[in-house]
């Protein structure tokens, strides 16, 4: 069952039976609906709320408001994070009456999508089901590529000396999938690639099972190695999705998750390339004399 709450910034609240509601609304105040995810909804103790604010009121004032009536929020400082109608916000961005909020601490690195844009082959995915890594990977085969590199995150058993049961995967779907095309509209500037495609698993993942995986197909192998590696350094810097571990003595919402771990040195014979952790790596060549292709399967924890 969702938890809802309704409070108000009006400072008196008057006895309403059976409900939270506090204050008067006035012609002047505007209704938000305010969504809580990862660390930032245990905190409050609630999915969402509806805040009444005293009009013209902005992503700020609605903060300040928030962290008033709610402050175990306090203690995420300045990293909590602030999206209005699903796009991220600036501090004086105007609210108005009827908008979302969403509120949540920085992003780790079922609701089922596909980016509606038929105009690119791109495709970018949310599912609760097991993803089939090679059905991604080949999921689209244009004639002018070369190569594709495919990065397959999983869950680990072992973060900094604590065994891990299993991890639980939250997203805030809407705009996770917003980001994910903004993202790859941003690789297609970047790299000379030919399309990305990205499926991330939410809910419950045992060990070994995959979290996410990327798909990058190029002319030339380079550019998707390079497009591949900065969209998963992306994906978790942006995208709204958290990932809790759960241990064997306790749990903690990853919060604002290092890129460390996706990176690798540079290839000698090319200064500039940086790739993926290989645990399993194939290349294969085709019979053709003219093009080689290359599919690369780029396995590592997450």
């Amino acid at each position: 069952m969702v938890a809802r709450r309704s409070i108000s910034s009006e400072s008196e609240p008057p006895a309403v039976a059976g409900g939270l509601i506090r204050g008067i609304v006035t012609s002047s105040t505007i209704t938000v609906h305010v969504l809580f995810f990862g660390a930032a909804r245990d905190a409050v103790g609630a999915e969402e709320i509806d805040i009444a604010l005293n009009g013209p009121a902005t992503s700020s004032t609605g903060r300040d408001e928030i962290l008033a009536a709610y402050p175990e929020l306090q203690r995420f400082g300045r990293s909590l994070l602030f999206a209005v109608n699903q796009e991220y916000a600036e501090a004086d961005r105007e609210l108005h009456d009827g908008d979302e909020l969403a509120i949540f601490p920085p992003v780790s690195g079922g609701y089922a999508g596909v980016s509606p844009d038929r105009s690119t082959p791109d495709f970018f995915e949310l599912t609760t089901d097991p993803i089939d890594i090679g059905a991604v990977a080949r999921r689209v085969v244009l004639p002018e590529c070369g190569a594709t590199v495919t990065l397959d995150g999983y869950a680990r058993e072992w973060t900094k000396g604590r065994r891990t049961l299993y991890l639980v995967y939250e997203a805030y779907a809407l705009m996770a999938l917003s980001e994910m095309k903004k993202l790859g509209a941003q690789a297609r500037e970047k790299f000379e690639i030919a399309y990305i495609g990205i499926v991330h698993r939410t809910g419950r993942l045992d060990i070994g099972e995959t979290s996410v995986v990327i798909s990058v197909g190029a002319p030339h192998r380079r550019a998707a190695f390079e497009a591949c590696e900065w969209a998963i350094r992306e994906l978790k810097r942006t995208v709204p999705i958290w990932k809790k571990e759960v241990f064997e003595d306790g749990e903690i919402w990853v919060e604002g998750g290092s890129s460390a771990d996706y990176t690798d040195s540079a290839d000698k014979k090319n200064p500039g390339l940086k790739v993926v952790n290989p645990r399993i790596a194939r290349i294969s060549k085709s019979a053709s004399s003219r093009r080689r292709s290359a599919v690369c399967f780029s396995r590592h924890s997450v």
